[in-house]
């Protein structure tokens, strides 16, 4: 018995002992806003590639296929529409900040 209260007065001891410390990885709203930005670029850039590079395969595939070219320029607008997004992720940021105030 006096073994177990030992191990329970010790335990809470040691633990009581311990510092919490709260680990963030952002320092601040900026920081964490810069981080979507970076995040939104760097998935509409690589998806609009993706669709550039479809486009490009479709188009050269396509052998006169008018059908086939039809879905090559599709792809290739849908790649301009991501590479522009991309392009438009910083300003949206830059309003978000000024929404909140960072």
């Amino acid at each position: 018995m006096t073994l177990l209260v030992l191990g329970v007065v010790v335990t809470r001891a040691h633990a009581a002992a311990e510092p919490v410390q709260v680990l963030a990885l952002a320092e601040s709203v900026d920081a964490v806003l810069d981080n979507i930005r970076d995040w939104i670029m760097g998935i509409l850039a690589g998806l609009a590639t993706v669709f550039l590079s479809l486009g490009g395969v479709r188009y050269v595939m396509a052998n006169g296929d008018p059908g086939e070219v039809e879905k090559a320029k599709t792809a290739f607008k849908s790649a301009g529409w991501g590479y522009g997004l991309a392009a438009l992720a910083p300003l949206v940021v830059e309003v978000l900040k000024g929404i909140v105030g960072a």
